[in-house]
């Protein structure tokens, strides 16, 4: 993760810059401090006199800090997860001090095989804890996994010139059908590579866990290791898979990553107008996987 000065992102306001001043103050006040992620939430590096860093992520509402304390609280054992240090709620924004993951993440760093296995066998410990972890009534399960995948695929037909997607293509998406899921566990559901951070070590933390809850292995695995394949090659997919240490056969993978793509092309366009010729590749990616 690249180190963002304090003053890269321009705040909506100047109350809220001084609001974010007061909160880390308020956590650390020798510590120096630099912003590391902006968007909803904001997460800000902290570095004490002698040397020690650690996180601090201020949330857009208390329903998101929520989420991501409950994943964190439940997976606290699990290598490789954050770990919080502190918390709080200051005039109503909430906040999390947790562990530093790291000053780079895999979107950024030149392939390192053996990191990427490193990451798959954080992975594989999530889904091996026994975390009570969801923000769902219940788990997602296979028939709720066809479920979406049959909507979405119709959805998508809404958009399919703005797309450039030709019919055929989600015509053999139907007829392909839904991935099959195995028996749910805890997930992450989002982790791409710029979620996984690594320490100057080696170490590999896999970051925000807002949107953690129970569902198919598959989902987390077929996600992650297409794009550390589209980012950094075939060779990097497979040293992830072995690091997580299951063999997942490319049939199952090609009807997932269709999933995966359908699900991200509905998403951009159902938020954005005009044409979406920057989502050609999900396209290509979703003509491949089915036919």
């Amino acid at each position: 993760m690249r180190e963002l000065s304090s003053d890269f992102f321009q705040p909506t306001n100047q109350k809220q810059a001084m609001d974010f001043e007061t909160i880390l103050r308020s956590v650390s006040p020798s510590a120096t401090h630099v912003e590391v992620s902006a968007g909803a939430n904001r997460v800000f590096r902290l570095r004490e006199e002698k040397g020690a860093t650690s996180v601090v992520k201020i949330y857009a509402t208390p329903t998101r800090e929520r989420r991501e304390r409950h994943a964190l609280v439940a997976l606290d054992k699990v290598q490789g997860v954050p770990k919080i240090l502190s918390r709080g709620i200051d005039d109503g924004t909430a906040w999390i001090q947790m562990t530093d993951g790291g000053n780079w993440d895999l979107a950024s760093l030149p392939r390192n095989l053996n990191i990427l296995r490193s990451a798959g066998r954080v992975l594989r410990g999530v889904h091996e804890s026994d975390a009570a972890l969801t923000n769902l009534s219940n788990a997602i399960d296979n028939e709720q996994i066809g479920a979406h995948f049959r909507n979405t695929i119709e959805r998508l037909g809404k958009y399919r010139r703005r797309l450039s997607l030709p019919a055929d293509v989600l015509d053999q998406a139907a007829s392909a059908g839904p991935p099959v899921a195995s028996p749910a566990k805890p997930a992450h559901t989002r982790p791409f590579p710029n979620q996984f951070l690594v320490t100057e070590a080696g170490q590999v933390t896999l970051v925000d866990w807002e949107w953690a809850t129970v569902a198919p292995p598959e989902w987390d695995v077929s996600l992650a290791s297409w794009q550390f394949s589209k980012l950094l090659g075939d060779e990097a997919a497979s040293a992830f898979l072995e690091g997580y240490g299951a063999v997942v056969s490319a049939t199952r993978l090609r009807s997932w990553i269709a999933y995966h793509s359908a699900m991200l092309m509905l998403e951009a366009a159902e938020k954005r107008d005009g044409r979406l010729q920057d989502l050609a590749p999900l396209v290509a990616d979703l003509a491949d996987a089915v036919g």
